[in-house]
């Protein structure tokens, strides 16, 4: 995991999906030699798996990054988790925006958007809701009835969506996932050990000219997306989660 997130959170991963409009191939044999190719490039991506409506490959879940990567109906999704450095997570997916569209029979016409996600798990073992409102709503307009006397916060999942004037067209959004399920809270405290989940979620809806210029437009989400989570997401939501989960 890279030095800067491993002390605020339990796991760290950079996703990526490029969503098309028409049906990706599954044949046997487009899926194999797609696969192949990638197996070429990360040998670690062994694990040929399937799913109710996906294909994937996989690592290993002990590797450290573990790579995964997943076919569905109209979508090609890839991750890398807890990776040392940046640079190795983003390896993965700029080779799959290279090599997938020929394998895969992608378009220029076909691209709908371009999505990176930087996922933050937080370890939590007491009351999500009521941790994301101390840290990030208490005293605020948005949080004032949780602060009502003898109010329990119940669903704290705060999510914020904005647009960037910018020729790609990106769209950046944040969100705050809890799961503390109901019927876990206790007078007690025993909370079963679950994460709260932070999510930077960037998506590019330009029209695509040329598939081979995808790369291009993942490299500018890069910079935009790193630029959000060290200068907003890691001082002002991720931090004040930390120190309350700490507390």
């Amino acid at each position: 995991m890279t030095s800067s997130f491993s002390a605020l959170c339990s796991d760290f991963y950079v996703n990526q999906k490029l969503a098309v409009k028409l049906d990706l191939p599954r044949s046997r044999e487009t899926v194999l030699d797609l696969f192949e190719r990638i197996r070429r490039e990360f040998p670690s991506m062994q694990a040929f798996k399937r799913y109710q409506d996906e294909l994937a490959l996989e690592s290993p879940a002990s590797d450290s990054p573990h790579r995964w990567l997943a076919i569905r109906t109209n979508t090609l999704r890839s991750g890398a988790v807890n990776p040392g450095d940046l640079s190795a997570a983003y390896a993965l997916h700029r080779h799959i925006l290279e090599v997938a569209p020929y394998f895969l029979s992608i378009s220029a016409l076909d691209v709908e958007h371009l999505e990176l996600l930087y996922g933050f798990d937080l370890e939590c073992p007491a009351d999500h809701d009521q941790i994301v409102h101390r840290a990030l709503l208490a005293g605020t307009r948005l949080g004032v009835m949780g602060d009502m006397p003898g109010a329990t916060p119940t669903d704290c999942q705060p999510m914020f969506g904005i647009r960037f004037d910018d020729a790609a067209q990106i769209e950046a959004h944040l969100e705050i996932k809890t799961r503390t399920a109901a019927d876990t809270r206790r007078a007690s405290g025993l909370l079963a050990s679950e994460s709260i989940s932070v999510y930077v979620i960037l998506r590019s809806f330009a029209p695509v000219t040329d598939v081979s210029r995808m790369v291009a437009t993942f490299d500018r989400l890069t910079r935009l997306g790193e630029e959000l989570v060290e200068s907003r997401v890691v001082p002002e939501i991720l931090v004040p989660l930390r120190q309350e989960i700490s507390a």
